[in-house]
């Protein structure tokens, strides 16, 4: 292909220098003939060398792509899939896909515990971020609400994620054989945070805060900041805590909470890679960026779904699905130990 293109812009320029011969030499000749052939042959060069420098960037990019999927076997295809099921979670509830994210990375794809979080929390902020834009289409997003909820998270993130988590150490104690570290613990935690969140989603819903709304926003920054500290430790988006949050303490009715809460967890997400990438932590971008295309796939069909699908029977039954992921998840951390 490149030796083709190389023969077609050597055409191209004869077709030009020919042109230029022929109208220099009858009026201003053969020095000013040569000053113009001269101009085009370099044109052309200039234009040439740009082609070479793009073809070797494409091929370099492609190069990186085919050596990844060369590498795909069959679980990490199967880990894809979730993917999908991740967006799809996140367009049509709002939020339980992002705590999934963690155990597919450390199960299916074989990546450290720590490591996983940060990858959780890319994907998802940029497959949160697809939905937040079809919200905010929709007017589905309430600014006011998303900003009083999100700053105070937004801190909590950056403490977490800046000195709280980093000075664990590796080792934390040891109980007879049972050693914890920081795996370990982030897994139990995160095991523990699973089985809440199913109980919240198979539980029905709790009746709006009928304090004073003053009151009622304290509570809301209150529940933000447990939001973020969660968010920075074990990289989910929080979701499933932010859209009862947003329903109970600030009054927003279901869609409008799923909208809100999808931005602020886009913010919140992004900022906790920041911090990583800050800390050059090292990241495969081509994996993750795969990763996400198959989720904010999900998010859109599940966005577009919401208008033939209601959340009540869809939320409990994923509710139960974590649940037993949450089990899951819990014993296989216990009995590796």
């Amino acid at each position: 292909m490149k030796q083709l293109i190389q023969s077609a812009l050597l055409v191209i320029s004869i077709f030009f220098i020919k042109p230029a011969i022929a109208q220099t030499t009858q009026g201003n000749g053969i020095a000013d003939a040569t000053l113009h052939i001269k101009r085009t042959v370099d044109r052309g060069l200039y234009v040439f060398n740009d082609y070479v420098a793009v073809v070797n960037k494409v091929n370099h990019y492609q190069l990186l792509l085919t050596t990844f999927l060369l590498q795909i076997n069959i679980s990490q295809i199967a880990g894809f899939i979730a993917a999908i099921l991740i967006g799809l979670s996140l367009g049509l509830i709002g939020g339980g896909g992002s705590i999934l994210t963690v155990p597919i990375f450390v199960y299916i794809f074989r990546i450290n515990a720590i490591m996983a979080t940060t990858y959780s929390l890319f994907v998802v902020g940029l497959t949160s971020s697809a939905g937040a834009v079809s919200h905010y289409r929709k007017g589905n997003v309430n600014f006011k609400i998303a900003l009083l909820f999100g700053i105070p998270s937004l801190i909590a993130v950056f403490i977490m994620r800046k000195w709280v988590r980093p000075a664990l150490p590796n080792h934390v104690l040891s109980i007879g054989t049972f050693e914890l570290t920081k795996s370990v613990l982030l897994m139990l935690v995160f095991a523990i945070l699973m089985l809440a969140a199913a109980i919240s989603m198979i539980r029905k819903k709790k009746d709006v805060c009928t304090s004073e709304l003053s009151l009622c926003y304290i509570k809301l920054i209150f529940q933000s900041i447990l939001v973020g500290l969660i968010t920075g430790f074990i990289g989910v988006g929080g979701g499933f805590l932010i859209i009862p949050s947003l329903v109970l303490f600030a009054g927003l009715p279901m869609k409008k909470a799923i909208g809100t809460s999808l931005t602020v967890m886009t913010i919140s997400s992004l900022l906790g890679v920041l911090g990583d990438v800050s800390m050059h932590v090292p990241i495969n971008y081509t994996f993750l960026i795969l990763f996400s295309i198959f989720a904010i796939a999900g998010i859109i069909m599940g966005s577009y779904l919401t208008k033939y699908i209601t959340d009540t029977k869809l939320k409990p039954a994923f509710g139960w699905f974590v649940l037993l992921m949450g089990v899951f998840v819990l014993v296989t951390t216990l009995s590796n130990k």
